[in-house]
């Protein structure tokens, strides 16, 4: 295999260790625990530290295993460099860490992951400000633009509601603005959309979910897509204008992000990952295609009041999600009527599990506004269109008809 070819998605995942030279002819890249570096030439250390070569200098900044992942998510993504954190928020807080100052301004989507919008609640206590807007319209997001708007922040698809963003036009408009555009792709994953196409940045992935796949390791990224143009960014650092600017960005995020704040990815977790990444392709086609037959079956029941899915025809953004995605991806959120206790029905599911993750192979079903969406409050839940009886399906690779009769049987029970 040589990497100047264009091989598949799956191909170049399956095989991207093999490129780089693994010891002992493994498969896989080994497991590296190691949190120190030994150079036979203090020379070379001083070099590598200066960064004048490339080479590890402590583990809490990167290891040969961490390193391997870092390539193979920013092949998926096809960025000019990523780096990885402990966890996803780890990585959509190094953003913001590192990049934004006191007084900058940020624009984002009202429709965000719950835990990130608490993020954006500690960031506007420090002095960053930040509009929510509903950025299925680029139009509200452009009008809250302002001199001091640093980022331009949005989900693919968001969580739980499923509102698609604008993402091509608001890309668009970022790009003749010169706005640093973060695209969250974690709920589409790089295989059923590169932000990249839209002109994102930087691209954040939450490795726990789809990319890992099995539930069994935290994990985050950040993409650095090559679209954006550093030399229009007021904050960098003198001392990262080192190098080219494409690379400033990044260099600035590793260094007041990675290492300052120290949100490493262990090894162990970033090999977990590694493995689970190869079958993403495979397992997003499943579970797209089981979360479409699960949403058609819950869009005819006479008991469940609205769903939520960019599959569906009767979705608000379903032209964009097609014209888009690859697929619609594996989560949606629906209603029940009045009167049907949402804890009863749940407790009813044979399959799916009441739990907090998305992305895994297993059915998992969550009551939104008594769980992870609680702490924001019923007023902000209101603004986000999230109802309290809103449930939370991330869809799994369970064989299609266990899953709908699972649903059925639990909804015949109402």
């Amino acid at each position: 295999m040589t990497d100047k070819k264009n091989y598949g998605f799956t191909t170049t995942i399956l095989h991207n260790d093999r490129q780089k030279g693994i010891e002992h002819g493994s498969l896989h890249k080994p497991i590296h625990t190691s949190v120190a570096f030994g150079y036979a030439d203090a020379r070379q250390l001083a070099s590598v530290f200066q960064g004048k070569e490339p080479g590890f200098r402590y583990g809490r900044q990167g290891n040969p295993t961490i390193a391997a992942l870092e390539d193979k998510v920013n092949k998926m993504e096809q960025g000019v460099g990523t780096i990885c954190f402990a966890t996803g928020m780890g990585a959509i807080g190094a953003v913001f860490q590192a990049l934004l100052r006191t007084g900058d301004h940020v624009v984002s989507s009202s429709f965000l992951f719950g835990n990130t919008n608490s993020l954006w609640q500690t960031t506007m206590a420090q002095g960053v400000g930040v509009s929510f807007v509903d950025a299925t319209d680029v139009a509200n997001v452009e009008a809250a633009i302002t001199d001091n708007t640093r980022v331009v922040f949005v989900e693919t698809i968001a969580n739980p509601r499923t509102q698609v963003a604008d993402l091509k036009r608001i890309g668009e408009m970022c790009q003749a603005r010169g706005i640093l555009y973060v695209v969250d792709n974690t709920m589409t994953t790089p295989y059923l959309f590169r932000p990249k196409s839209v002109g994102a940045g930087l691209v954040v992935n939450a490795l726990t979910k789809s990319i890992g796949g099995h539930g069994n390791a935290l994990g985050g990224s950040l993409t650095d897509t090559g679209a954006y143009d550093w030399t229009r960014f007021p904050n960098i650092y003198e001392n990262y204008k080192k190098a080219a600017p494409l690379q400033w960005g990044l260099a600035q995020i590793r260094a007041k992000a990675l290492r300052d704040f120290g949100s490493s990815l262990a090894p162990e977790a970033a090999h977990h990952i590694a493995v689970g990444a190869e079958t993403l392709a495979l397992r997003m086609e499943r579970t797209s295609s089981n979360a479409l037959a699960l949403a058609t079956l819950l869009e005819s029941d006479e008991r469940v009041a609205a769903v939520y899915y960019p599959g569906l025809a009767s979705h608000p953004q379903h032209g964009i999600s097609s014209e888009l995605f690859h697929k619609h991806g594996s989560l949606l959120s629906f209603e029940l009527k009045d009167g049907i206790d949402c804890f009863d029905f749940l407790n009813r599911l044979k399959l799916a599990i009441p739990a907090s993750n998305l992305g895994d192979t297993r059915t998992l079903i969550i009551p939104v506004a008594h769980t992870i969406f609680f702490e924001m409050g019923a007023e902000r839940r209101a603004s986000m269109g999230i109802a309290e009886s809103l449930i939370r399906v991330s869809v799994g690779i369970e064989d299609e008809g266990d899953l709908l009769e699972d649903f059925s049987c639990a909804l015949e029970g109402c």
